[in-house]
């Protein structure tokens, strides 16, 4: 469904993408990950045919800047911050259905489950929305179309704990569709059963489809012994709360599971000093980390 070869995006001497390499088959849930910066939204705006780039991309066989009105045809979008359009929002559901071609119904169906009442805001224009209602009403266009593709930017910014879980009980009933759902909270995104993958200045630096909603709830008992002493992950390795118990060589402690993605972004950053890491979950599973920071 998504080819990403070599994907390369600066923005004068800043490389905002670095030879990003990425996989995505049709039907896969992906959780996007990384801090401001990394290199998410710059991701998702190629995939749109918005920014030339070096590299390939493909979205389901298509060049996203060559072909870029049948690929928008496929892809349901929500943007991290909203646009300032003036249109009135009946008027902006009707444009959105006209191009699409979607049915005005499954727009307010949407609506109506994350609580954004259309027949007080109608005739409002969108500019003047809310920021919690602009964001509904964004969430609900781009479901209430037929895309085969959705492209979430931070889709759950500003929404009500109520609307939150609304969102990812509807995402979670689109079975079928290819999803990248851009999120700094990995509890919310491991409830689709997503594959987790994080960038980090623009590449992938650490990509695992296990981490789905089990893992998220379970504590683990992690054991990493590092080839030799180095003073930086020493550090880290304290404030995880890890003790060590011959000189900085071993290191053992417990690490939350909401807390996993963020620990195996620590072991992909220092993959190359670890000798050994090794985790048992609350349920009695072993895994070996280092695989996934392979």
């Amino acid at each position: 469904m998504i080819r990403l070869e070599n994907l390369t995006k600066s923005f004068g001497r800043a490389k905002a993408l670095d030879g990003l390499n990425l996989n995505v088959a049709r039907g896969e849930k992906v959780a996007l990950v990384g801090s401001n910066g990394a290199g998410k939204t710059t991701l998702f705006r190629c995939l749109l045919g918005e920014y030339a780039h070096e590299g390939l991309v493909r979205v389901a066989g298509l060049d996203p800047r060559r072909d870029r009105t049948e690929t928008l045809r496929r892809i349901g979008f929500v943007p991290q911050l909203p646009p300032p359009l003036k249109m009135p929002v009946d008027e902006l559901i009707a444009f959105a259905t006209g191009v699409s071609g979607a049915s005005r119904q499954n727009i307010v169906d949407v609506c109506d489950a994350l609580g954004l009442d259309l027949a007080e805001v109608g005739r409002r224009p969108f500019l003047k929305l809310s920021g919690g209602q602009k964001q509904k009403l964004l969430i609900a266009i781009a479901l209430g179309r037929n895309a085969i593709f959705l492209i979430l930017d931070e889709p759950a910014a500003n929404l009500d704990p109520p609307a939150r879980a609304a969102l990812f009980e509807l995402l979670q009933q689109r079975g079928d569709d290819t999803m990248l759902v851009s999120s700094h909270r990995i509890d919310e995104v491991a409830g689709l059963g997503a594959r987790v993958v994080e960038l980090d200045r623009g590449r992938v630096v650490f990509d695992d489809a296990s981490l789905g909603a089990g893992h998220v709830r379970h504590a683990m008992r992690v054991s990493l012994t590092v080839r030799h002493t180095d003073a930086a992950f020493a550090k880290a390795a304290h404030e995880w709360g890890f003790i060590s118990e011959d000189g900085g060589l071993s290191w053992d402690g417990v690490v939350s599971g909401s807390d996993r993605l963020r620990f195996f972004s620590l072991l992909a950053r220092y993959s190359g000093l670890l000798l050994d890491a090794s985790l048992d979950t609350d349920q009695g599973k072993r895994h070996d980390p280092l695989q996934s920071c392979a």
